[in-house]
């Protein structure tokens, strides 16, 4: 039984990374043919990074059963500290490809370390209490950066929070990040490829977490915390555990968005908490706690407004009717039972 059920897993999770592949195919299939728009081809990485903070955040509400609203500050850390390494090392750093992946591993470690220190105290609220504590982490992150000035001469690092005067370098000294003027002249080493390997290095991740010992014991923590602690599950070793990886994911996410834009800034569009809470609907509408429906929502959502363009009056009528089709599909008790009588069926032919 154990083997069967192990076997089903493994099919499961095969499924969703061959999804990935298949669609990956069918995109450059497409790219190679012209048949993909310059505009199209823009929003790939981008579509990239959203997939990955949507399963990234899955993680947190989904499996460990925690709802966070500050998402959107973990990835503008990754952000900022991966582009941050890469404009310092661009003159000494001359293998582009090793720079990025250093600045790759730099971004998701900042991350995950914000992660593990912020969840030390926030991971003891519960409910509303935690998401506006996150929520406000994440508010208080952007508000930092645009406050902060960088500087690099031969003299080593120089912060300010005051000017860029303030900081005293040298005359041949290198600006990193200009207050709210951000972070610019970084190279735009982010491709669609590299984006579809982080989706699958992502889905590894939190993939083999769920099926470990360590995620049966999360998600038991989510079911029933006083069940758990019952039993002697760590409840804050597990939890800042799923929080941190969490965390460090979303900051891949911001390292691939950082890399993709030659001026970095962190506006309340690219890192407010209307960002975290789009990162939320793609989970709840792809299903909480479903990795493929992740996936699923963050394409769909953030191509069809493209794809509705030319209906430029009813675009967003269309949208919001998807959203609810969405919501129904997967949270609707008939919807619910309907799939499943489908699956049953398929199942017994396949028998």
């Amino acid at each position: 039984m154990e083997k069967k059920k192990l076997n089903k897993t493994t099919k499961s999770n095969l499924i969703t990374y061959g999804m990935v592949l298949a669609a990956y195919l069918i995109v450059q299939g497409m790219i190679a043919g012209n048949l993909l728009s310059n505009l199209m081809q823009g929003l790939l990485v981008p579509l990239c990074v959203y997939i990955i903070l949507a399963l990234s955040l899955n993680l947190t509400v989904g499996i460990l059963g925690e709802l966070s609203l500050g998402h959107a500050g973990f990835m503008c850390i990754g952000a900022f500290t991966s582009a941050a390494f890469t404009k310092a090392t661009m003159d000494t750093f001359t293998n582009a490809g090793l720079r990025f992946f250093v600045a790759l591993i730099i971004g998701a470690v900042c991350a995950g370390i914000f992660g593990f220190l912020i969840g030390i105290p926030v991971l003891r609220l519960k409910g509303d209490y935690l998401a506006i504590v996150t929520l406000a982490f994440g508010e208080i992150i952007k508000n930092i950066i645009n406050v902060l000035y960088v500087g690099i001469d031969s003299n080593g690092i120089h912060f300010s929070m005051k000017d860029q005067m303030s900081l005293g370098m040298e005359p041949g000294g290198k600006m990193i990040i200009s207050g709210a003027m951000g972070i610019t002249g970084t190279p735009r080493q982010s491709t669609f490829t590299i984006g579809v390997i982080l989706i699958l290095v992502t889905l590894f991740v939190v993939l083999n977490l769920i099926n470990s010992r360590d995620g049966r014991a999360i998600m038991a923590i989510r079911d029933n915390r006083i069940a758990a602690e019952s039993i002697g599950i760590d409840i804050t070793k597990y939890k800042l555990k799923a929080f941190a990886i969490s965390a460090a994911l979303a900051g891949i996410g911001g390292v691939l968005y950082a890399h993709n834009l030659a001026t970095l800034t962190a506006l309340p569009k690219n890192f407010g908490y209307n960002m975290s809470i789009m990162f939320l609907v793609f989970v709840v509408l792809g299903g909480i706690g479903n990795m493929r429906g992740s996936i699923i929502a963050a394409v769909i959502l953030n191509l069809l407004p493209e794809l509705l363009r030319g209906l430029s009056d009813y675009r967003m009528l269309f949208y919001a009717i998807v959203l609810i089709v969405m919501m129904l599909i997967n949270w609707a008790p008939k919807a619910i039972e309907m799939r499943e009588r489908l699956f049953s069926k398929i199942k017994k032919k396949e028998a």
